[in-house]
């Protein structure tokens, strides 16, 4: 083929729609040439098919089908001559979509085509009657996004019923009762919202960021918490591991002394025995030879000693019994019990109240909840029985049949611990109790029933359960710290003045709110009439 006449300018081999050299070009039956994805994409905007240049309508939509000589003649003048260039687009920028080459920067996307456009490309839409009444908005990236794809209409309202973006044709349709708006009333009101949501996010990051900080702090205080309990429990089980095996090498030594005693019993018999056989046979060697003698002085004079043996033991009742054992290592581990006990209240007894002290939580008591006879003082601190019922509105929360009272405070959750005087009771009860007990009849008081109490009546200290548990009395009890961890479902009982613990409640399953309740017993005429006392916290004690 001849070479393209380079005197021919631009325009012959430039689409029309598109103004950039063809790109398969197609021709109409009118004459007039088009890049086949232009007059396409044209014709796809349109109600009436009809020619770009000419406006000849047709009838029917046209089939095309390419200009190959055309086509042959664009490529090379596309090899001879370069379209002038434009800056490029940058990354913010919305890329023209009919640039073939490099794709310049879209001013205008159209709304009715789909379609974003640089300069070059925009002109058809400035210059044809039809294009110049599509909408042209700033540019934008996805308008296809932007369309009903029922409707293929511009969204352009709000329904606030359903919280979407419809078209016009949506508002008499699918959303035909629904309030719809604007989307620019409803923008407005959404930035309001977000302006809003924009105050907030600060104060919620720095919120969640003071709960890292509070999480981390746990965790560290945690780190030392573990590194001061392994330490001060492993100083424990030291002892106890000596206790263990001092009371083994003690087992060990009782053994072997029994066996040692008889061991020498045996020895000593058998020496015993050995000398008496080493008597008979010199006496039967005698005997054998004076039987030989026939001299008869001889005889009878020897015959006199041999008459009468030396004494001898009746061996018919001598035994050696073998060592019993029976008992001595039940002996042993009695023995090493009592001694762990000693050594377990003794060795983390002090150091296990002043960590529990920490919990500390003040508590009143609740003259609601109080039985009629029992006074309480005014700050709520103190409780004892007046010995005469007073009439008192019926409330859902009063015992009727115990002489008990909670406090207004209640617990669901962490770890809490008061402290109670006992001094001067001969009969009293106290712990926490759930929420939800029977507070007008005779229910028992344990665990099941919603009671975690110990009590003392009769010089005889028992945490009340089903049976009940005896705990040991070594003096008479003068203050006793309650010591409550919901979520690990501990209750816990201290001798504050021994500094000594009494009693765990353990494994126990709380669902909800926890009480601490107090039975200060009844006055006794004259006995048992001193009050049990919420006293303070001292860890100096």
């Amino acid at each position: 083929m001849a070479c393209v006449n380079t005197s021919w300018s631009e325009e012959n081999f430039s689409c029309s729609i598109c103004l950039d050299v063809f790109n398969s070009p197609v021709t109409t039956t009118c004459g007039h040439n088009f890049c086949r994805t232009c007059i396409t994409r044209f014709w796809d905007g349109q109600v009436k098919y009809k020619c770009p240049v000419c406006n000849k309508l047709f009838n029917t939509r046209p089939d095309l089908q390419v200009n190959t000589f055309l086509s042959e003649l664009a490529a090379q003048f596309r090899t001879t001559v370069r379209v002038k260039e434009q800056p490029c687009v940058e990354p913010a920028e919305v890329p023209c979509d009919f640039c073939t080459g490099t794709q310049q920067k879209a001013v205008k996307s159209c709304l009715m085509c789909s379609t974003s456009y640089c300069q070059t490309h925009l002109e058809p839409h400035q210059v044809v009657a039809r294009l110049q009444k599509h909408r042209l908005v700033e540019p934008m990236y996805s308008l296809e996004d932007r369309m009903c794809m029922k409707h293929e209409r511009l969204l352009e309202l709000f329904c606030q019923t359903e919280q979407v973006c419809v078209c016009l044709l949506c508002t008499v349709t699918d959303h035909k009762s629904h309030p719809v708006v604007p989307l620019k009333e409803e923008y407005e009101v959404k930035t309001a919202q977000l302006g809003k949501i924009e105050a907030e996010v600060p104060q919620k990051i720095q919120e969640r960021k003071q709960k890292i900080k509070e999480i981390k702090d746990t965790v560290e205080l945690s780190n030392k918490d573990a590194d001061r309990e392994i330490a001060h429990g492993g100083q424990v089980f030291t002892a106890l591991i000596g206790c263990v095996e001092k009371g083994r090498d003690e087992f060990n030594q009782t053994v072997k002394e029994k066996l040692k005693s008889t061991v020498k019993r045996a020895e000593d018999l058998i020496k015993e025995l050995e000398q008496e056989i080493e008597d008979l046979t010199n006496r039967s060697s005698e005997v054998k030879r004076l039987s030989h003698t026939e001299d008869h002085l001889h005889f009878l004079q020897t015959f006199r000693s041999l008459k009468d043996p030396p004494p001898t033991r009746d061996w018919t009742t001598v035994e050696v019994r073998p060592p019993s054992y029976v008992g001595t290592l039940r002996r042993s581990l009695d023995q090493l019990e009592e001694t762990l006990n000693m050594e377990l209240k003794k060795l983390p007894g002090d150091a296990e109240l002043k960590r529990v002290q920490q919990y500390e939580v003040g508590v009143t008591l609740d003259p609601d909840t109080a039985y009629p006879s029992l006074i309480l003082s005014e700050d709520g601190k103190q409780v004892h029985d007046g010995d005469e019922e007073k009439e008192l509105p019926d409330n859902p929360k009063r015992f009727t049949e115990y002489t008990c009272v909670l406090t207004r405070q209640s617990f669901s959750s962490g770890r809490f611990y008061f402290e109670v005087h006992v001094k001067d009771k001969t009969l009293w009860g106290l712990g926490v109790a759930r929420e939800s007990i029977d507070r007008k009849g005779e229910t028992g008081w344990t665990p099941e029933t919603g009671y975690w109490t110990l009590w003392y009546f009769n010089d005889v200290l028992v945490f009340s359960d089903n049976p009940h548990v005896c705990l040991p009395l070594r003096a008479e009890l003068q203050k006793v710290g309650v010591f409550v961890d919901y979520d690990e479902g501990l209750v816990s009982f201290y001798d504050v003045e021994a500094r000594v613990h009494i009693y765990s409640a353990t494994g126990c399953t709380f669902t909800e709110p926890l009480y601490p309740i107090l039975y200060p017993g009844l006055h006794e005429k004259g006995r048992n009439s001193a009050p049990l006392i919420i006293s303070p916290v001292n860890q100096t004690d």
